[in-house]
């Protein structure tokens, strides 16, 4: 190991500036000292090297370059350079750039963008359609309560080409103040009853109003939930905006639409009622998972989910393991996962170890079964990666391994401990990347030399890596990197 060899030889002048790893925990390496710091500063200044030719591309790069930047900074999942891309956003009129750069923070809602946001949406005779678009659901995303009274009056100028989007991110940003909440829904209301939003759009502003959780919108949502002669996405944007807002005034029209003749209807109505409780609320639930239409089978899962429903385990298990649907196995896994009571977790440990089940339900069950962050389940799980790997069942294995990178273990970890190890030392690039997912996840510094030594790997994005979760573990790398 790198910082072994150095251990032996010591580090004078100007080396012993640039490190601090601990000295005490390497053991001795006959090796050139020279030859040790040129392994260890090669990759290092390369990553250097990364670093700045993306803060340059950020200053002076074209519109392409700084797209082609911003997908890479989503696929390594890295917010290093936020901070300079706050700062680009600020003076660019690039609608590119800054479409690209709205909707890079907007997925992960992070904030620092509202400012210029509102600007854009006050100032918008200067600005094009996909920019202000961009502008409003970033603002939507991350619910910026500043952001109301610019969307509002935005929708006020009527000019259809930014209603649904104004409408979709004006609820969101609203709910995060209850004052400003119960404004923003009867200026929907309003706008829904004595306006012409438009037929596409009638059914955004019901959503938009089970957005900002106001129980002001619940006696019109009721009226459209219950009305039969009501087209019927208006009356399942309904049904999902009474659930949204859970105010028990909504819950009997909830359960009048259970009932309904119309199955998208009656699937609406079974999922809406997660938020809600009380016996009615559970044999509604229940009764859900006999319909002979799929997506009410899906909704009862999903509200058993959320309810946490411990009577619902009998009907899940049949599910998950007889259902002609794929999509209602995966639900009633998920929700078994969600419930995780003894009986749940029974079930779902059959599920994962019986290999004659197929892949999809053995990797999702082995997913919920980690969400306890037993040892135990990960030893498991262990087994039957390597059992996966030993009879070449390359979908599954990649599925466990999946798992096992995004595990947590509470109490005894050295199992996964053992794993991460194993495959920091001799495993596939992609094996390795899941290692260090691993020791993040689970604060394994007794891998801090495995760790560092990938700091040399020739591979840049699993370098990058490697030194991200160092920093974050709060293992020492050297200075000049």
């Amino acid at each position: 190991m790198i910082k072994k060899r150095i251990n032996n030889h010591g580090v004078h002048g100007e080396t012993r500036r640039k490190k601090k790893i601990s000295y005490k925990e390497l053991r001795a390496t006959p090796c050139p000292l020279w030859f040790i710091f040129f392994v260890i500063s090669f990759p290092l200044f390369a990553q250097q090297d990364v670093e700045a030719t993306r803060r340059d591309t950020i200053q002076y790069g074209t519109e392409t370059e700084i797209a082609s930047l911003i997908q890479t900074l989503r696929t390594e999942n890295a917010d290093y350079l936020d901070n300079e891309l706050i700062a680009l956003i600020e003076t660019s009129k690039n609608q590119r750039i800054l479409t690209g750069i709205f909707a890079f923070f907007g997925e992960r809602e992070k904030t620092g963008l509202e400012s210029r946001a509102i600007r854009i949406i006050d100032e918008r005779e200067d600005e094009t359609n996909e920019t202000i678009l961009s502008a409003v659901e970033y603002l939507g995303r991350i619910k910026s309560a500043d952001a109301v009274p610019s969307i509002m009056e935005l929708l006020d100028s009527e000019e259809r080409r930014f209603m649904s989007a104004g409408f979709r991110a004006i609820g969101r940003a609203a709910s995060s103040d209850t004052k400003l909440a119960d404004e923003t829904a009867e200026f929907l209301i309003d706008f829904y009853e004595n306006r012409e939003p438009g037929s596409d759009n009638r059914s955004i502003i019901i959503t938009a109003i089970g957005e900002t959780a106001s129980s002001v919108g619940v006696a019109l949502l009721v009226d459209i939930a219950s009305n039969t002669d009501e087209r019927m996405p208006l009356r399942i944007a309904a049904l999902g905006a009474l659930s949204k807002i859970g105010d028990e005034e909504g819950l009997d029209a909830i359960l009048g639409c259970v009932s309904t003749n119309d199955p998208n209807v009656r699937s609406a109505a079974v999922s809406a009622l997660g938020p809600f409780s009380g016996e009615a609320v559970d044999n509604a639930i229940l009764e859900g998972f006999r319909d002979s239409y799929y997506r009410t089978r899906i909704a009862a899962a999903q509200a058993s989910a959320q309810r946490k429903l411990a009577a619902a385990v009998p009907f899940l298990r049949f599910r998950a393991e007889r259902d002609e649907v794929p999509n209602v196995k995966d639900e009633a896994i998920r929700a078994l996962g969600a419930i995780a009571n003894e009986e749940a977790i029974t079930v779902l440990d059959v599920l994962f170890s019986e290999r004659r089940n197929p892949d999809r339900v053995r990797i999702l069950a082995a997913d919920m079964l980690m969400k306890t962050k037993s040892p135990a389940v990960f030893t498991k799980l262990i087994i039957e990666l390597d059992d996966a790997r030993t009879k070449n069942q390359t979908a599954l294995y990649n599925g466990f391994l999946r798992v096992a990178g995004e595990a947590v273990v509470e109490g005894e970890k050295k199992d996964i401990e053992n794993l991460a190890r194993r495959f920091m030392t001799s495993g596939t690039i992609i094996e390795k990347s899941y290692a260090l997912d691993m020791a993040s996840n689970n604060n394994l510094l007794e891998l801090r030399l495995e760790i560092l030594t990938l700091v040399k790997d020739r591979n840049d994005s699993l370098a990058r890596k490697e030194r991200r979760i160092a920093e974050s573990l709060g293992i020492e790398i050297p200075d000049d990197t």
